[in-house]
């Protein structure tokens, strides 16, 4: 993973300070494209530990078309509770509870959970449901039917839903995404467009969201998956996280794991947290930050 190295490397070589709506300013570029051959190990990096099940616990849900946090937080996946906590705080029914509580009641209250849980039309909602269309599958069936098409796009960037998602939610950062079909070789590439890209927190995620996702199709059309391509607009660093990046910096990466799937299902959303063995991974000690919310 010397290439996520070389990505850090560049925005802080090229970018400029900025400000942005979090308060927190960032380093900031814009711009930049890192390619991923998936066909033999799994990018995910090692110069810290980022945890493959959280990963694929947000995948899935993703994949199942969910947005409410309920089920990922019943899982102990925690990533997108500072959203909901925060428009939670803003309401009139707000009385004081901490994020602990508030998740709390997430997690025992399903009414409660309901009205305050949800995230808006985010990811799940436009992969599975943008304005009537099931793109993920629409994508799928198109692999396995016309895998030649110039057309096998998933857009998580809709126009109309991007203020109802800001109200609850975040806009997707990780916008829009397209399939490529080697049909001579049998392969599967993927290529993500990132509006906006925080380096040290998310991107990691987002390499191995992706890539796993690949997999999955693959498995569920028949190919290999060959190549993970990431291509940003706005890239940065949070001034918050810049000792943390320091620290990665002077790390040497190591041996990229394995990833196989032990099961294939008939439908994508049917996978299964268990279905995926990661062999091999031995990251280096995790290094925290704070997200920017």
């Amino acid at each position: 993973m010397k290439s996520y190295l070389d990505l850090l490397r560049h925005v802080l070589e090229v970018g400029k300070r900025k400000s942005n709506r979090t308060g927190i300013d960032t380093i900031s570029t814009f711009g930049y494209q890192n390619r991923y051959d998936i066909s033999q190990s799994f990018p995910l990096l090692t110069t810290k530990k980022v945890g493959f099940k959280t990963v694929m616990r947000e995948l899935l849900w993703f994949v199942k078309g969910e947005t409410n946090i309920r089920n990922l937080v019943k899982e102990k996946c925690n990533i997108w509770n500072e959203w909901p906590y925060k428009a939670y705080k803003e309401s009139k029914h707000y009385k004081g509870e901490t994020q602990e509580e508030f998740i709390k009641k997430i997690i025992e209250d399903e009414e409660f959970a309901i009205k305050f849980g949800d995230l808006g039309p985010v990811y799940g909602k436009q992969w599975r449901n943008f304005g009537g269309v099931d793109q993920l599958q629409k994508a799928i069936d198109t692999i396995k039917t016309n895998p030649d098409s110039r057309r096998i796009i998933i857009s998580a960037w809709n126009p109309i839903e991007v203020e109802e998602m800001a109200k609850r939610g975040l806009p997707p950062c990780h916008s829009l995404f397209q399939f490529y079909v080697d049909k001579e070789e049998g392969t599967l590439s993927c290529q993500l467009y990132q509006r906006s890209a925080d380096t040290f927190l998310g991107v990691p995620f987002n390499i191995a969201s992706y890539s796993a996702l690949t997999y999955m199709i693959g498995a569920i059309t028949g190919l290999k998956p060959k190549e993970f391509i990431h291509t940003f607009g706005d890239l940065h660093i949070y001034v918050n996280h810049l000792e943390q990046v320091k620290e990665q910096l002077a790390r040497k990466p190591g041996k990229l794991p394995i990833l196989k799937i032990k099961r294939i299902p008939n439908k994508i959303e049917d996978f299964k947290l268990e279905d995926f063995e990661l062999i091999g991974y031995e990251p280096q000690e995790s290094i925290k930050g704070v997200v920017a919310v």
